[in-house]
């Protein structure tokens, strides 16, 4: 599935959210999700080198975690990013797989997420990054086949500006932890 993401440091959550709520928007309860962010051993930032993330989420403490692998590839000359997830029931086993493939452990990225959906099916969520300070906002819409890219991107941005956001980040959230 072809993506377009635009990343926002939001200037402060509480007015974010409130602009939301006065358009009749509000996101859902709070959920964890854990990422352990794998590449492979030569990788290189701003290359177009995909990235294997075993994703650990919990929605309520009275169900079981969810594990998904993702395949993340972010093609830097078109600025879409290629996604492909599966749900996996062994996780160990799953890790073990991706070393075997030659894959490294870059990152680890904890957070707090909630999350709406917009018209059209994009998403927008707000993010509490352990490690960081503040809340990121995240929007992202899914590429259909007659989509231009910089039309949706530009769409994506005008949202987030029209909530009175500016303050745009091109970096993953492994990138921001680990520099």
């Amino acid at each position: 599935m072809k993506k377009v993401i635009i990343k926002c440091k939001l200037r402060g959550r509480d007015a974010f959210e409130q602009k939301l709520s006065d358009i009749g928007l509000d996101f859902g309860p709070v959920y964890w999700q854990h990422d352990r962010v794998y590449v492979p051993r030569n990788y290189k930032k701003r290359g177009s080198f995909p990235r294997l993330i075993m994703r650990t989420e919990m929605k309520a403490l009275d169900r079981p975690p969810r594990y998904e692998l993702i395949l993340r590839r972010h093609i830097e000359d078109s600025g879409v990013d290629i996604v492909n997830s599966t749900v996996i029931k062994d996780y160990t086993e799953a890790v073990n797989i991706i070393y075997q493939l030659g894959f490294e452990k870059k990152a680890e990225v904890s957070r707090q997420r909630q999350d709406l959906t917009l018209k059209g099916g994009t998403k927008l969520f707000i993010d509490n990054i352990e490690g960081t300070v503040g809340y990121y906002a995240k929007i992202e819409a899914d590429l259909r086949e007659d989509d231009k890219v910089g039309e949706v991107r530009d769409e994506l941005r005008r949202t987030l500006e029209v909530l009175g956001e500016k303050n745009f980040i091109n970096e993953t959230y492994a990138d921001l932890l680990v520099g």
